[in-house]
């Protein structure tokens, strides 16, 4: 089976994403937060169409800053459910709204999402699926084991041989 390592070098939007952002740690929460999103919107879907989208959902989701999602009502919902630039999925929208207003929530007790995070590592990959599918919408074992992945909370990003 291909790794994303073998897959990602040179191609002109996974190469990108491989080399600078997959597998490092990230501590910004609007980061946090848009690798949430975007993992998210990509269940049933390539990794490809979600990241040539990515600028599109930077500019409908405020640049994921959390609290400007927290606080979208139904005029803003029906914006993002009619913007072709993004994945038009209602389940996937109302997610991240309500995942943005848990967000906030965690802020209070853990300080941040980074936080919250740090808090519950190292955690074996079945109590991560358990402990984010209590805590947000939208988040299988997939999901959970690629945003974890993918900010540097889960070993196996890149290969020992990564280019």
């Amino acid at each position: 089976m291909s790794h994303y390592c073998d897959l990602a070098p040179g191609h002109p939007w996974h190469g990108p994403y491989h080399d600078g952002e997959y597998g490092f740690p990230v501590t910004d929460e609007a980061a946090l937060f848009e690798r949430l999103v975007l993992e998210i919107n990509q269940a049933g879907l390539s990794w490809l169409t979600v990241l040539k989208k990515r600028a599109a959902f930077r500019h409908a989701f405020d640049n994921f800053e959390v609290d400007q999602v927290a606080a979208y009502g139904d005029r803003e919902r029906t914006r993002l459910l009619n913007d072709a630039g993004i994945i038009r999925n209602r389940r996937k929208v109302d997610a991240a709204i309500h995942n943005a207003g848990v967000i906030q929530q965690l802020r209070k007790e853990y300080g941040s999402f980074a936080g919250w995070l740090d808090f519950h590592h190292p955690l074996l990959h079945s109590d991560w699926v358990r402990l984010f599918k209590r805590t947000f919408r939208f988040t299988g074992p997939e999901i959970v084991n690629e945003f974890l992945m993918s900010t540097g909370y889960l070993p196996g990003a890149h290969h020992d041989n990564c280019p």
